[in-house]
């Protein structure tokens, strides 16, 4: 391996001992500027110019080629690499004298204490032997040659300063007498040299230097000297030290503010963060960002105090808010013991000293409330063994190569641990005002404090009175603020950071009051062409929460209510808002065609609705309806109570497709009632509560649901709406049946289809279905049977098989019960087939329960106990609370047959106590005639005895439907 050097004469050692003599200038001079630009590519045209500065000859490339190929054999393993438009001459770090004094001083200047740099310095200054390339004159290079001077000149006094501040000065004299001598106009040495002379106790040397050099810089250049040569002659006239040693450092330094005694929860943030900073690899760094009043600090200093044992140098603590980042270096340097004097003016300055003052250290950095990325950067040490933990409000993209970690609100169990614990026993005593508090403040820690505090500091302030100033939208904020906490004031302080784009996009944003939107209605309400960049500002700076891509590909913002309470109390913007309101009516409208209309009541009519959005961004919305309504239904239900009476039953038409099909009953009930209680004309109120007596139909009170359905239906007749009136009519026939008056819900059947004739109507599905099963518990089966027959052919000719697989179901119930097994098992199998391959979930659930009576009646005990199974799971999902009884009472009489009866009789009783609730007479029979069939099998005569009387007391001998059930509960008590 051959070793280099230009910093002096040119020098080549190649082998190692052996100093190799080139002949020849050209040689000589190709090799040396291949070394000053060592690494970088040389263009030919360089070289040319150098071995010929007069003109190069016509043989110039012939020459040059012979000129490198002798430089290959004569210098063993020299690299020099053809490149597109020259040469590279590649050399290893330590083969060249110029690349080790450049490492070495970088070295010095990652030093962390003056004698460790002067050290590196003057390792860096021993490389230099003499002018560069002295013998050698290559015209092309004196530019090159005068800056290594330079450089060698700066770095000689970058050496004399460390050794000042390290207390050496007497052995620096001579050469700076030297030096000072060799460059009159140089100010800096002349300074050095006035220190070294004054603290060898030389004070009028001191003096003269500097006369001498002012002297010399007025004649010769007619200016003053600078302010640091005036500075040093002020402090030799004073008798000062114009450059106070430097003390040893002192570590451990720990800055860290005090961890709070009532830090509550966030043990998987903690673990985390502790884990990313604990590491050991590289200089970790962990960003914890969030919305304001999130914790971010606290979590920060309990993080930090857990991890002070592997940081056993130190921990710095940070404030960076507002701060000029020269300033926290000008701290940061004299808390780790540089004096004032010392600290240089440049940052990049001072950035260097930090990192050097924490070379091979370990220490924690913590830089709390960052804002901008380049003073975080500005901010990191150079080796590893320390890490750094920054906070920020904003998310701090640009900040490579960082772990980041978004905290979001306390979980609900914290937020109420915190609350009790700040606020004492009384807001345990008071659970349920203590969770209004905690949803209130949005279960953010600051909101929580606050609230907390005041209710330490007045301990007559009842939790309830507190919780309902807070639940007053319009005063929240103002609720919580106490002594120097205000969550408005942190809110603010990320506000005021925003751009006006920004600010626009963040008070329209606050204005909307749905739970969170999709990207394009957020594009939509702010109406600007750069909507985008304001909304990409919001989420960096934790104003606006970016949480994933929904079902049809759109990505989501939230708003936390807090900082929507804050957005909306800025001035009114004029942006979107109709737009969106527009677009999401006819979404709904449009995913509601798409979707099967399961809803056992009409669609409203209405004018066809406009859609401003884009074609192709519509096409994908809807690709999927039902992904559609599952991303948007909670906004949805949101948006019904801030619409008009008419609007919001639009919408709920629409919305209920989807919500009745996939049995999410609780918020059909909300919406609903949230319309009832606003309602602002009565023939639209009756609407609302036409389909509030049908919800609680499905839930199975069936008493109030038939009383509500009458009650409807009056109104509905007397305001001249026949088409409601009919299907509420058909619904009130099926509640009937559940009641066990079959035959007025055979009148009630007809009166519907009569109301559908006259209306001129197609006729609602469950007409013939309400007949069907009317005509079954009177016993008139082969009616019933013709009913289901005439329902199939009509079903089949719409091609639907959502209505082919419900009809199916009907007519195998019907052909069960005339003894027709085989067909009934065909049809059955059918129905579940088709409706398998639907979203209609219910109707499945009805089919299955259908599949497991035939199958346990043509003895196929393990396939009817997997079918009762199944459609008992669909039931509870759905919440359709008498088809999981029927369910569960099945599965109980197979229990029976099991030899399970003891297990089987406490499942039994409790179907017994809701279906007596529910008022359904013949479920309530069937029930206690398992009962019996269970009491008997583990010997209770008594218990036996009463539960067939029971049974036979609420038997009606005309209910076919019954019968058949009664018959299929019979053959799963018996013995499997």
């Amino acid at each position: 391996m051959a070793h280099f050097g230009v910093l002096g004469p040119l020098a080549v050692e190649s082998p190692p001992g052996r100093w190799l003599a080139l002949r020849g200038d050209h040689q000589r001079t190709l090799l040396a500027v291949l070394l000053l630009h060592a690494g970088r590519p040389v263009h030919v045209d360089v070289l040319v110019e150098a071995l010929w500065p007069g003109g190069p000859p016509k043989s110039h490339a012939s020459n040059l080629h012979t000129y490198l190929s002798r430089l290959r054999e004569k210098i063993d393993g020299l690299r020099i690499e053809h490149e597109p438009l020259g040469y590279r001459l590649r050399v290893e770090p330590d083969e060249l004298d110029l690349l080790v004094f450049r490492s070495a001083v970088a070295e010095a200047q990652q030093a962390g204490d003056a004698v460790e740099a002067s050290r590196h310095y003057r390792r860096a200054l021993a490389q230099w032997r003499g002018p560069v390339l002295a013998g050698l004159h290559v015209p092309r290079l004196d530019a090159d040659v005068a800056r290594l001077e330079s450089e060698r000149l700066a770095v000689f006094e970058d050496c004399v300063d460390a050794e000042l501040a390290a207390g050496r000065h007497g052995e620096l004299i001579g050469e700076l007498q030297a030096v000072a001598g060799e460059h009159p106009l140089r100010e800096r040495p002349a300074a050095q040299l006035m220190t070294a002379l004054h603290r060898a106790g030389r004070q009028g040397d001191a003096l003269e230097v500097y006369r001498r050099l002012r002297a010399t810089l007025v004649d010769e250049l007619g200016v003053e000297p600078g302010a640091e040569a005036r500075r040093v002659h002020a402090a030799v006239l004073r008798g000062e030290d114009p450059v106070p040693r430097l003390p040893p450092p002192v570590w451990p330094v720990c800055q860290l503010p005090p961890d709070i005694g009532d830090f509550t929860g966030r043990d998987a943030e903690l673990a985390e963060l502790t884990g990313v900073l604990g590491s050991g690899a590289g200089v970790p760094v962990a960003v914890l960002s969030g919305e304001p009043g999130a914790g971010k600090s606290t979590l920060a200093v309990r993080a930090a105090h857990r991890l002070r044992a592997r940081f056993p140098d130190g921990q710095l603590y940070v404030p960076l808010a507002d701060r000029d980042v020269g300033d926290v270096l000008a701290d940061l340097l004299r808390a780790l013991g540089v004096p004032g004097p010392a600290v240089p003016d440049d940052v990049r300055a001072r950035a260097a000293v930090f990192r050097g003052r924490l070379t091979d250290r370990r220490v924690l950095v913590v830089l709390d409330d960052a804002v901008d990325p380049e003073h975080v950067r500005t901010l990191l040490p150079g080796t590893p063994g320390c890490a750094v933990l920054v906070t920020s409000r904003r998310r701090l993209s640009g900040l490579a190569g960082a772990h980041r970690l978004a905290l979001g609100p306390l979980s609900g169990a914290d937020a109420t641990e915190l609350l009790n614990r700040l606020a004492g026993t009384r807001a345990a005593r008071e659970g349920a005002d203590a969770e209004r508090i905690v949803a209130a403040c949005a279960r953010l820690p600051l909101a929580l404090r606050i609230a907390g505090s005041r209710l330490a500091i007045r301990p007559h302030l009842r939790l309830a009175e507190l919780a309902d100033r807070l639940e007053d939208e319009v005063r929240r904020l103002d609720e919580l603020t106490v002594s120097d906490l205000a969550v408005r004031s942190s809110i603010a302080l990320s506000y005021e950071g925003l751009r006006p784009p920004a600010r626009r996009a963040f008070r329209l944003l606050g204005r909307c009051r749905l739970a969170d939107l999709p990207a394009w209605a957020v594009t939509t309400l702010v109406g600007d062409p750069a909507a985008d960049e304001a909304v990409e500002e919001l989420v960096e700076a934790s104003l606006l929460e970016a949480h994933g891509v929904d079902r049809t590909g759109e990505g989501r913002y939230r708003m936390h209510d807090l900082v929507r309470l804050y957005a909306a109390e800025g001035p009114p913007e004029e942006g979107g808002a109709d737009t969106v309101l527009a677009a999401t009516f006819a979404l709904a409208d449009a995913a509601a065609a798409r979707l099967p209309r399961t809803v056992p009541m009409p669609a409203m009519a209405h004018e066809p609705l406009a859609q401003p959005l884009p074609d192709a961004l519509v096409a994908r919305l809807l690709g999927r309806p039902d992904e559609w309504f599952a991303a948007e239904r909670a906004n949805l239900v949101r948006l019904i109570g801030s619409l008009g009476t008419r609007e919001a039953l639009l919408l709920l038409d629409k919305l209920g497709v989807y919500l009745y099909l996939h049995g999410h009953y609780a918020d059909l009930r909300a919406a609903y009632e949230t319309v009832l209680a606003t309602a602002d004309d009565r023939r639209r109120a009756v609407l609302a509560e036409a389909h509030l007596a049908l919800l609680q139909h499905a839930r199975g009170q069936y008493e109030e649901a038939a009383a509500s359905y009458r009650e409807c239906a009056k109104e509905l007749e007397s305001h001249g709406d026949r088409r409601t009136h009919a299907w509420v009519s058909a619904n009130l026939a099926h509640c009937l049946i559940g009641l066990g008056r079959a035959e007025e819900a055979l009148q009630t059947a007809a009166e519907a289809r009569e109301l559908f004739t006259v209306d001129g109507q197609p006729e609602a599905p469950g007409v013939r279905a309400a007949e069907s099963a009317a005509l079954l518990r009177l016993g008139r089966v082969a009616e019933a049977r013709d009913v289901d027959r005439a329902a199939c052919a009509s079903a089949r000719e719409t091609g639907d098989p959502r209505q082919i697989g419900t009809a199916l179901h009907e007519f195998a119930w019907s052909s069960l019960l005339t003894g027709d097994h085989a067909e009934a098992a065909a049809a059955i199998a059918e129905s579940v087939d088709l409706l398998r391959e639907t979203v209609a979930r219910s109707a499945l659930a009805k089919s299955l329960r259908t599949l497991g009576a035939i199958s346990a009646a043509t003895g196929s005990r393990d396939r009817a106990t997997a079918a009762f199974e199944e459609a008992r799971g669909i039931a509870r999902e759905l919440d359709e609370r008498p088809r999981e009884l029927s369910c569960t009472r099945a599965i109980a009489a197979s229990w029976v047959g099991e030899g399970r009866a003891a297990q089987a009789i406490p499942v039994l009783r409790a179907c017994l106590d809701e279906f007596r609730e529910m008022g359904g007479k013949a479920a309530t029979g069937l029930t206690w005639f398992v009962l019996h069939r269970a009491h008997a099998a583990v010997g209770d005569e008594a218990a036996a005895s009463e539960a067939a009387a029971e049974a036979a007391r609420l038997a009606d001998p005309r209910d076919a439907s019954a019968a058949a059930v009664r018959r299929v509960l019979f053959a799963l008590t018996e013995p499997a």
